[in-house]
């Protein structure tokens, strides 16, 4: 009688623990390798998909919501789970240019498998990755008997963080992302643009953003629950003029969601969670695919010298080109930019892009005759591509266009897309707009040539896939110094950049504007000093820099050296110290040889800083040629002043700079035999 009952008892006790193990099995729990970054995943009792995301013992993500909802159906509840897969990665890959020359490319990897239990039982999978500095998830439609075509109609995603975070954002209706990021606690946003730049606490810093913005449309996210310990956003997409978010068709991917994590401030820009999250190079022959540095007729359309249209004051003559090929060979630059050059600037070019020829040249501008003569000289024309936003009109001419550029040995374009819709319909940062820059950049690679892409979607990281795209505006940028009405950009603008908008990719910001009074109005300028402007060199990042001012304002100026001596591929990059929309410093060494170069900057406040280079390799001595603010410099009075100096340096050197009011510094750093 004793064992029988003692049996029951037992059954009892079993039956009661199997709920939990019931629930237990619905949960998974994924490391980084270093096991500093946990992410748990699962589904609740609803059949409701969430993640959350931990650092150590300490929480980042609270439990956020997974899921989408279609047109013809919810994929947000109603999920039983079918099982959970595992898979590690630890590979090192290279890259044709970039910050630094390799990157480790390491995570664990927990794959999460749904059915829903009614209706049409649709499947949907959701990937994990973990890093050491950071995570990425992203939903795969597998093919299946009741989901073919499909439209998404919104994307549930939520990151719930903890606390109330100051984070720095930028309006996700900011003109071409041509906006100013701004710093306040999560809960007062409204809705953004990714990338978000998060300063939660002094050991922890965090990026949210997407990676391999692949056929879909643009990520913004929104709070939409704030209480005391989480602000909680939600993902909102740019949606097409009918309202359909994504159109899609199993199998099908989604974007990368990612968040990179780390301790200092200066691990933002060197981390390379998004870029890892890219898929690997699609181009088996990269050899064509260069770094350097070029000029161009630009900036003296922004000062109103010249036009883009032709006519008595066209900038985009024969005989102008020809002055800026003679400059660029002189100096060691490789391209010059010509804007202005085709048929289509003489209309109205935000309203009839259609009008747009890409082959067709002026009649004062030989086009063929103009790159031959570059070519003899070491140089070659950059094609400049403006399309008004007429995507279909750019389409039409793709082939036709690149095939002459690649006869003509053009290596590289600029596209522009000065237009808030797209064929007069579509958001550019919609699906259709992803679409469209994604047939540029492989119709480019196909023809050898590399892209550099304004008033783009933002990057994500493609340039692993497709690294002929070598960089993208998205950014207010050096033109907005020339006719901004509100004076141009502020002093903290620059420091702001790196830790924002970079974060997502290189930036043609277009440096280098020596001239720093008298532009279009009176009040608007660089607001910056001289040294200030080469350290941008430096700072901002990009595989082709551009010296942007007009060519006669270097004649005879000292702080030309500096540009001349820098190189645009990186072997690392180091930060030394910063401090968001304050100031910062960058180091980076050059992928040729073993020299460096060191820029530093502040905002509108005037900074002392000792500079420790322990980034040198010890043992090795440097001549050190410094660019710095003169003792009476001030962006604002007197922007001018610089002092050049030499020292003899090494691993265990401290240099003690001054940076003048929004000003800043440069350093090129020669390893001595």
């Amino acid at each position: 009688m004793k064992t029988k009952i003692l049996k029951h008892f037992i059954l009892a006790v079993c039956l009661s623990l199997l709920p939990m193990a019931m629930v237990a099995k619905q949960e998974a729990m994924v490391s980084s390798p270093s096991g500093n970054i946990t992410l748990t995943t699962g589904v609740d009792n609803a059949g409701r998909p969430y993640y959350s995301l931990n650092r150590g013992k300490e929480e980042i993500l609270l439990r956020s919501a997974l899921g989408l909802k279609l047109k013809d159906g919810d994929l947000s509840n109603d999920f039983r789970l079918i099982g959970f897969s595992r898979a590690t990665k630890d590979e090192t890959w290279h890259q044709p240019w970039g910050e630094e020359d390799d990157v480790r490319n390491h995570y664990n990897e927990l794959t999460m498998k749904l059915a829903q239990k009614k209706g049409l039982q649709h499947q949907l999978t959701i990937v994990f990755r973990v890093f050491d500095d950071g995570m990425g998830f992203r939903y795969v439609f597998p093919q299946q008997k009741n989901l073919s075509d499909f439209i998404i109609t919104d994307e549930l995603t939520e990151f719930c963080f903890k606390g109330d975070p100051e984070a720095w954002t930028l309006p996700f209706d900011a003109d071409y992302y041509e906006g100013l990021w701004t710093k306040a606690p999560l809960s007062k946003k409204q809705k953004v643009c990714t990338p978000v730049t998060i300063e939660a606490k002094p050991d922890l810093y965090m990026m949210l953003h997407e990676a391999n913005l692949t056929d879909y449309s643009s990520l913004n996210v929104k709070p939409i629950e704030a209480k005391e310990g989480y602000v909680r956003l939600k993902a909102e997409l740019v949606p097409w003029s009918n309202g359909d978010l994504v159109r899609a068709k199993a199998p099908f991917v989604s974007p990368w969601r990612m968040l990179s994590v780390e301790d200092h401030v200066g691990g933002l820009i060197t981390n390379r969670v998004m870029l890892n999250l890219n898929d690997p190079c699609k181009i088996k022959d990269t050899s064509w695919i260069t770094t350097g540095k070029y000029v161009g007729v630009w900036w003296t359309y922004h000062m109103q010298h010249a036009t883009w249209g032709i006519g008595p004051k066209h900038g985009a003559t024969t005989e102008n080109t020809k002055r800026y090929i003679d400059f660029a060979a002189e100096h060691g630059f490789k391209g010059v930019l010509v804007e202005g050059w085709n048929y289509g600037w003489e209309n109205d070019w935000g309203k009839e892009g259609d009008k747009f020829n890409f082959t067709k040249p002026y009649p004062d501008y030989d086009f063929d005759g103009l790159q031959k003569y570059a070519l003899s000289k070491g140089v070659s024309l950059i094609a400049h591509n403006e399309t008004g936003g007429a995507a279909k009109n750019y389409e039409e001419q793709l082939e036709a266009a690149f095939s002459l550029y690649e006869k003509m040995g053009i290596k590289a374009i600029k596209t522009g897309y000065v237009n808030k819709v797209m064929d007069n319909k579509e958001l550019q940062h919609s699906q259709y707009g992803v679409r469209h820059y994604r047939k540029v950049i492989e119709a480019a690679a196909r023809h050898h040539i590399m892209v550099v892409n304004h008033e783009p979607a933002m990057p994500t990281g493609l340039q692993r896939t497709y690294p002929n795209l070598i960089a993208s505006e998205g950014v207010r940028g050096q033109e907005w110094n020339a006719w901004d009405g509100a004076g141009g950009n502020p002093p903290y603008h620059l420091c702001v950049l790196p830790f924002t908008r970079q974060l997502a990719g290189p930036i043609d910001f277009t440096p280098g504007i020596f001239k720093l009074e008298g532009q279009v109005y009176a009040h608007t300028h660089p607001h910056t000093t001289l040294a200030k402007q080469l350290a941008e060199y430096v700072v901002i990042y990009t595989p082709w820099q551009m010296a942007a001012d007009e060519i006669e304002n270097y004649k005879d100026q000292p702080a030309f050296t500096f540009i001349e001596a820098m190189p645009s591929n990186w072997q690392k990059t180091v930060i030394p110290m910063a401090e968001i929309g304050k100031y910062i410093v960058t180091a980076r060494q050059n992928r040729d040889n073993q020299d460096w170069f060191v820029g530093g900057m502040t905002d509108e406040n005037a900074r002392d800083i000792s500079l420790k280079l322990d980034f040198l390799a010890p043992g090795t001595t440097y001549k050190a040629i410094i660019y710095k603010d003169g003792p009476d410099a001030e962006y604002d009075k007197n922007p001018y002043p610089m002092t050049i100096e030499q020292l003899v340096v090494n691993h265990d050197s401290v240099l003690k700079l001054h940076m003048a009011k929004s000003g800043g510094f440069a350093i090129q750093l020669i390893k001595q035999a």
